[in-house]
Parts: structure tokens; C-alpha cells; sequence
């Protein structure tokens, strides 16, 4: 295949793709032609650090899902209307690391298919629309998905929440409606859950009935979000008196990546049993690849024929097995707690050193440094965090910022990460904080110096007057 020079791949870009389809660092973008593991090269052959890519989950082209995968391919791939066994041992492995309940599996090509499926299948079951979702909540791209992320339709592009849809805030006790500072030593979780039950009341109050209750169970594009514990059995027990169901979106926080547990909703509360749970990004590694698991009951109620040309093929279905065998042959969950608890304890200690930083949250690999310009108020700092991004793209470390004011890092890599990766980035994450706190400082001085010189200049104005006192 021909290889384009940047600048020839850039024009390239601008011509044919829409220009409203981001990339990382838009305004200096990367051009990555090979990954292997935790690191990607562009195409000087420099090497980066991954710690954005939550997709290719057990390390970026391992050897044992590439052949998985071509050895599959050279084979068989056809669709999931022939028989195979492919499909049937990838769901009876998935339902294996599931509540007992959830024993039926629907496959996909996308996080966003899985969820849009998943409002089906509850639709069908309720016979219900509304739905309850969080603040900042995003769960896919399509229009069912846009119409309950507000992290879309709440963007400045977008249409606004339609009326069948209700937000609750996002059980999050650092910058969220009930915050630890005003509630201090309370379990906020009752609280919060409160605010779903208010939901469900107004639903019913308009002569309607509740379909779903819709969660990450981490929140992730709402920034790194930890919800308080017992938050999910609280809302789970007022949905389903309420006769609705929940759903588990586990597309960015699934497989391992919590460490303590396969699933990050049994991370909450090992007994919690959601009716739905969806689950895409790191399932195949980079291949397209998700799934929706449900109960019985539910999968009943779903009588529509359901077809997907490419969800559930041989190939797909192969690769989403070698994964599960490298996350357990590799023991990637226990990597995770170990490696992300000595981060979680590396990232306490940055913020000890710098006051930029007002919070570090997270469990296993699914971490968040929550930068402020000043602790207190938790105002977010938003162009300090852009500055940290670019700053360690130039040190060939990729991270990147999300939440409501895009000043959480994220951190969500590869599981073969590291400790020794973890020494290079709280070593480049260091020098960085510091060096954009000392500049603040810098520039904050020589603006009171400014200011006392326009003073000087002009004693009987009384703007400046008021300024030096």
C-alpha cells in the first residue's frame, strides 16, 4: 500500500472526510502507522506511550488475537445465519463471568449498536418509552443513543433532551449537586438515588410509565465518575418497583479493566443484577466487535426478527475468544490492580506536591486526575488540562482530557501497561505540572506588576485607585 507523506495525508483528510470527525491532538495531529502493546510509532518511527486506548484492551496487535483472527479469515467468514460454533462458545464463555440470570447473548459490531439494541429489547419488554439517564451520560452515536446522552445533545451542536427522556444528576460527590464538602462523612449514594426516584415520580405524574434506567458504570466521558457505594442498588430496586429495567453499559469499562472484578457494576456491589448489559470497545481489541447479554424474560419479550449481517461472525467471534484467553492467560485483571493501585498512590502523591490538582479518582485502570484552579472552589482548569495533553504528546506520552469542562486526564490504556511505564508517565506528569504551575505563577506576577505601573501612571483615576487597594 502507498505511504503518504503527512502533509499529502492531512490535505487528504481535510478533502474527503468530514470535518467535524475529530482527531487527538487536532491542531498538531499524530500520524500512528504501527502499534505494538502499550506503545504506538508514527511514521518517523518515534515510539509513545499509550495511555488513551481502553479499545485495544489486552495490548495493541497481540500476536495471539492477530491469529485468531487471519487464521479464521483464511478459513470461513459469513454471517451468524449459518451455524457455527464460534458464536455459541464466545456466549457461553461472556455469560460465565455474568450473574446466573443473564444467559442470553445478541452480538454486534459497536458499543453504539449494543446500546441502541438494548433500548429495543427494553422497549419491548416494558412496552414503555421513557428513559432515565445521567448528566454528561453518552452511550453511542446513533439518534436513540443522541436522544439520551447528554454529552451530545447538550453540546452546542445539539437539539436538546426530547421529552421522553429525563437526566438525573450524575452521582458524582467531588463537583457534582451534592458534594462530600457539604455533606461531610454521609454516604451521598441515598441522595442521589433520591433524584432518579423524583424522576420516575414525574414520569408517572404525566400518565406514563418508566422503560429504562441507562448507566456506565463507571462514568467515563462525564469524567472518570466513581459512583457513591450503594448508588446502583438504591436506583436499581426504584426502577424495577417501578417496572423498568436497568441497563449495564459496560462498553468502555468492561473486561477486566477494574481489576477486582470482570465487570465494573459488580465492582459496586458484587450481588448487583442488571437486566441488560452491554458491552463493545475492548472485546475485540480494535475489531469491531460488541454484544448485548440479557435475561430470559426480557429476550423473550423481544419478538422481532433480529438480523445482523456481520455481528456474530466466525471471524469476530474468534478474535472476542483469543481476547478472554490473553486477559486469563496473561492474568491482565490482577496486572490491573496492581499497576493502577501504585498509579492511584503515584497520582495522591502529585497532588500533595501540586495544588493544580483536586482530585485523583478511579479504580484499576480506569483513573482520573481532576485539575483545578483553586482547590477550594474546585473551579475546573480547563486550558491547564489541554496544556498537560500537548505537553505530554511532545514528551511521547498520549493522554487526553473529558468531562463536562474537559479538565479530567483520563486514564484508560492498554492492560499490559506497566509499572515501569507508571515511573515514566508520574515522571513526565511531574515536570509538566510543575512547570504549567510555575508559569501561572510567573504570569500572574508580571500582570500585578503591570497593573501597579498603570497605577503609577494614573494616581487620580479611580478605577486604578481601586485596583491597588
Amino acid at each position: 500500500m502507498e505511504k503518504l507523506p503527512k502533509k499529502h495525508t492531512v490535505d487528504l483528510r481535510k478533502k474527503h472526510i468530514g470535518s467535524n470527525t475529530q482527531l487527538f491532538f487536532h491542531s498538531d495531529p499524530l500520524k500512528i502507522v504501527r502499534a505494538s502493546g502499550q506503545y504506538m510509532y508514527d511514521e518517523a518511527g518515534q515510539e509513545y506511550l499509550d495511555c488513551i486506548n481502553n479499545v485495544c484492551h489486552v495490548g495493541h496487535c497481540h500476536p495471539d488475537v492477530v491469529k485468531a483472527g487471519t487464521d479464521q479469515m483464511a478459513l470461513l467468514n459469513t454471517n451468524s445465519r449459518f451455524l457455527h460454533d464460534n458464536i455459541v462458545l464466545l456466549a457461553q464463555r461472556l455469560v460465565t463471568t455474568l450473574p446466573e440470570k443473564l444467559s442470553v447473548c445478541y452480538f454486534v459490531n459497536s458499543g453504539s449498536e449494543a446500546n441502541d439494541l438494548a433500548m429495543q429489547l427494553a422497549q419491548s419488554y416494558t412496552k414503555q418509552k421513557d428513559v432515565i439517564s445521567l448528566e454528561h451520560a453518552y452511550h453511542g452515536h446513533v439518534i436513540s443513543l443522541i436522544s439520551i446522552s447528554p454529552y451530545k445533545h447538550n453540546s452546542i451542536h445539539g437539539e436538546g433532551c426530547p421529552d421522553w427522556v429525563h437526566i438525573a444528576p450524575t452521582p458524582d460527590t467531588y463537583r457534582g449537586k451534592f458534594r462530600d464538602t457539604d455533606y461531610p462523612g454521609e454516604n451521598l449514594a441515598t441522595r442521589y438515588a433520591s433524584e432518579v426516584k423524583s424522576c420516575v415520580e414525574k414520569i408517572e405524574k404525566e400518565g406514563r410509565g418508566v422503560c429504562a434506567f441507562y448507566a456506565e458504570s463507571l462514568q467515563s466521558c462525564g469524567g472518570q465518575v466513581i459512583p457513591p457505594q450503594g448508588y446502583f442498588q438504591q436506583v436499581y430496586k426504584i426502577i424495577h418497583d417501578a417496572g423498568g429495567v436497568c441497563i449495564a453499559d459496560e462498553v468502555q469499562t468492561g473486561f477486566g479493566r477494574v481489576g477486582t472484578h470482570m465487570w465494573a457494576f459488580q465492582a459496586n456491589d458484587p450481588d448487583l443484577v442488571p437486566d441488560i448489559v452491554t458491552m463493545g470497545k475492548p472485546m475485540g481489541n480494535g475489531h469491531p466487535l460488541a454484544a448485548v447479554i440479557t435475561t430470559r424474560e426480557v429476550a423473550s419479550a423481544f419478538q422481532l426478527e433480529y438480523f445482523n449481517t456481520y455481528g456474530g461472525n466466525p471471524v469476530s467471534c474468534a478474535i472476542g475468544l483469543a481476547v478472554l484467553d490473553v486477559i486469563e492467560k496473561e492474568s491482565l485483571m490482577k496486572n490491573a490492580i496492581k499497576v493502577g493501585d501504585y498509579l492511584y498512590g503515584k497520582f495522591n502523591g502529585l497532588m500533595k506536591k501540586h495544588e493544580i490538582i483536586g482530585d485523583i479518582r478511579g479504580i484499576g485502570m480506569f483513573l482520573g486526575i481532576d485539575l483545578v484552579v483553586d482547590r477550594h472552589t474546585r473551579e475546573p482548569a480547563t486550558a491547564a488540562a489541554k496544556e498537560a495533553i500537548y505537553r505530554l504528546k511532545e514528551e511521547h506520552v498520549l493522554f487526553s482530557a473529558d468531562g463536562p469542562h474537559s479538565n479530567v486526564l483520563k486514564f484508560k490504556p492498554p492492560m499490559c501497561f506497566t509499572m515501569e511505564n507508571a515511573d515514566f508517565l508520574v515522571e513526565k506528569l511531574d515536570r509538566i505540572l510543575g512547570k504549567i504551575c510555575q508559569d501561572k505563577k510567573e504570569k500572574r506576577l508580571v500582570n500585578l506588576e503591570k497593573r501597579k505601573l498603570e497605577i503609577r501612571s494614573h494616581p487620580t483615576e479611580p478605577k486604578r485607585i481601586r485596583l491597588e487597594s
